[in-house]
């Protein structure tokens, strides 16, 4: 399938930065009690759920891991765990084998290398099984306040539609979100432009027409085929015909 062309972007860094801040600034009214979709009470929790969600949904990995953090509530209690256990609690999360060994590989190595602790560096965290840059900046914003940008699919279409970045690699676009946005905000606005993206700026069929950051998005004339300026201009006339 082709990619659909990207939007201009204005070429100083400054000017993008404030194209983002007037996005950053209408989000918070618009999402202000965003917050991690994952259900956790701990550091561990957060870690454990979020390498489940790979290829699944939040919503699937909120079902098991009661039973999962119930029978298993400490690393050392989910290294002991039998494979069968494992596999037959992580079932409705696909993949269920491989995350069961995961989990496992996992829990191991939080105890062999982390005395049982969850580690608080991006570095070290990416040394554990299953744990990419994407996992460890969820655990380091979440659990531990650690500003970080999390590139997962949502933030990396509506970040290309913003014309924040041009980049389909996660890390690469996570390196310009790192210099378009203040750290103080990563973490926020990764949650808000995740909950716009299951709401409004979804992956096939955009609902352009109800998005209320329209007027600042640059894609809106790509993806509806008509500039902002000019649909408005249409509903304004309607409206007056109706009145």
């Amino acid at each position: 399938m082709a990619r659909k062309r990207l939007p201009a972007r204005p070429r100083s860094l400054k000017a993008r930065r404030a194209a983002a801040a007037a996005i950053t600034a209408r989000l918070e009214q618009v999402y202000p009690h965003s917050r991690a979709s994952l259900d956790f009470r701990s550091p561990f929790e957060l870690l454990v759920a979020t390498v489940l969600s790979a290829q699944t949904t939040d919503v699937r990995v909120n079902s098991v891991t009661p039973e999962l953090f119930e029978a298993y509530p400490t690393p050392q209690a989910l290294a002991g765990a039998s494979r069968e256990d494992l596999e037959r609690i992580l079932r409705p999360v696909g993949f269920f084998r491989a995350k069961a060994r995961s989990l496992h590989l996992l829990a191991q190595g939080l105890l062999d290398h982390f005395d049982g602790e969850v580690p608080h560096t991006l570095e070290e965290l990416t040394t554990l099984q299953g744990v990419g840059r994407k996992t460890a900046n969820v655990v380091l914003g979440d659990a531990f306040n650690t500003p970080g940008i999390t590139v997962d699919t949502h933030v990396g279409r509506i970040s290309r539609r913003w014309g924040w970045t041009r980049e389909h690699d996660p890390v690469k676009a996570e390196m310009e979100l790192n210099r378009l946005l203040p750290p103080e905000i990563w973490t926020s606005t990764c949650h808000r432009i995740i909950d716009h993206g299951r709401a409004i700026c979804t992956a096939r069929s955009p609902k352009c027409y109800q998005c209320p950051l329209a007027d600042l998005c640059p894609s809106y004339e790509i993806e509806m085929g008509i500039p902002f300026s000019a649909a408005t201009s249409d509903r304004s006339r309607e409206s007056a015909r109706a009145a």
